[in-house]
């Protein structure tokens, strides 16, 4: 199977539909859906400022269980999480200037394939980064959203299947 695989078009006219989308996802990531997935996977997050990156992806964590304050990791780059020996990793690339930035800061050894890595501006890394499972752009539509879904992975594919059998 050759990936990226065509986007799913998702929409998103309301904060609670967000939200929703988040948890059907968390469900997956965490290895609670059916399919006993292993948990862990890579996501990116893209869209304009505003778009909602960090409202899915603060959706997702409490979701995933995070309890408490999700703070956005815009000025400290990282916000990580650990839930039940799950680790969830929150990157915010934004103010990268140099896509080696990330890199030198460490966070490499952080995308392990065992933990839920979310990845806020990853165009800002160039293509240093290893590829997403589940890539996700976020637009404006009207007065809400809409999020393009893209399975760059045999398990981002497996999710998107998933998240589209359980929408009808």
């Amino acid at each position: 199977m050759t990936f990226p695989l065509p986007p799913v078009e998702w929409p998103l006219p309301d904060e609670d539909a967000t939200v929703a989308l988040a948890q059907r996802l968390a469900a997956l990531v965490c290895g609670h859906a059916p399919e006993s997935l292993p948990p862990g996977g890579r996501i990116h997050l893209r869209g304009e400022l505003g778009a909602g990156k960090t409202s899915l992806a603060r959706a997702l964590l409490r979701a995933g269980g995070v309890t408490g304050r999700i703070k956005s990791p815009s000025y400290a780059l990282l916000e990580s999480y650990n839930v039940s020996n799950l680790y969830f990793y929150h990157f915010d690339f934004y103010r990268f200037s140099d896509a080696h930035e990330w890199r030198d800061a460490g966070f490499g050894e952080l995308l392990a394939d065992a933990a839920v890595v979310l990845i806020e501006w990853p165009e800002q890394a160039g293509t240093r980064l290893p590829p997403p499972d589940l890539d996700i752009l976020l637009e404006y539509a009207g007065t809400g959203r809409r999020a393009w879904l893209s399975a760059c992975s045999e398990k981002g594919q497996l999710w998107l299947t998933h998240l589209t059998s359980s929408r009808r």
